[in-house]
């Protein structure tokens, strides 16, 4: 089975994931415990802390890459990151400094300040789309400004987002309030994946694997097996579309 993680922190020393190769080599081991097969290695970028440019994650991540195999780790690691909306990132698009998760550029993660969304992001976001590019909104369910107006993720998906959750929101890592905004989120189709955003911090471990099971158990097996092919639809550049309904709604399901 070919298990995709499309949002990590385990390159070591360029942001709040890992502190070096060494941690870098342990998260790889547990990722790989965890069922993981393929990683798409996303340090933050334009967040105001970090600014990790294009070339310097591709170089890092083929050292990287290097290491595993000597190691003899079955992971495979791909370049990304994980752009934090800013009025910087147009430039950082013309300059080709911004990577995604396939190698077209049609996906992106796009993160949130943890607190807000910007009253910019829509218009941000359409000059994203003009470019051809699809942005995937990462951990949306832990943005304190949408835990409170939930409605805000159904705007940006009406406007053609998609959306990531963490693996270790929806296990309730983070809290029961948290884990039952995930629920709502799965529950009304509007997370294509989970990803682990996996660091080397206290709640921030892999549990991707056991998501993957409780959601099976929740939703039922086709919706887990969707999000496993979403995940490596975005890192293969294929098609993902949401068949989402706005919270509250329950799915119709007619009778012939």
């Amino acid at each position: 089975m070919t298990l995709v993680d499309i949002h990590c922190h385990i390159l070591p020393g360029i942001d709040d994931g890992s502190k070096d190769w060494e941690t870098s080599i342990k998260l790889a081991r547990d990722a790989v415990k965890d069922g993981v097969t393929h990683a798409v290695c996303t340090p933050h970028t334009l967040n105001g802390k970090y600014l990790n440019h294009k070339d310097d994650v591709i170089r890092l991540t083929e050292n990287f890459q290097d290491m595993l195999d000597k190691a003899k780790i079955p992971l495979t690691v791909f370049p990304g990151q994980e752009v934090r909306i800013s009025g910087d990132l147009p430039d950082a698009l013309d300059n080709d400094d911004i990577l995604f998760l396939d190698e077209e550029g049609q996906y992106m993660l796009l993160e949130f300040p943890s607190d807000d969304v910007p009253t910019y992001a829509k218009d941000m976001i359409f000059n994203i789309q003009q470019r051809g590019i699809t942005p995937i909104v990462v951990h949306p369910e832990r943005n304190s400004r949408i835990l409170k107006e939930p409605h805000i993720l159904q705007e940006l998906i009406e406007q053609g987002c998609l959306v990531q959750i963490t693996a270790s929101s929806y296990m309730g890592t983070f809290g029961k309030k948290i884990e039952e905004m995930s629920r709502k989120f799965i529950e009304a189709g509007q997370c294509a994946c989970f990803a682990s955003d996996a660091h080397d911090l206290p709640k921030r471990q892999y549990q991707y694997s056991e998501a993957l099971k409780k959601l099976s158990k929740e939703f039922g097996s086709d919706l887990a097996q969707q999000y496993q092919d979403n995940a490596r639809a975005f890192v293969n550049g294929d098609n993902v579309q949401l068949d989402w309904r706005p919270l509250g709604k329950k799915k119709k399901f007619w009778l012939f």
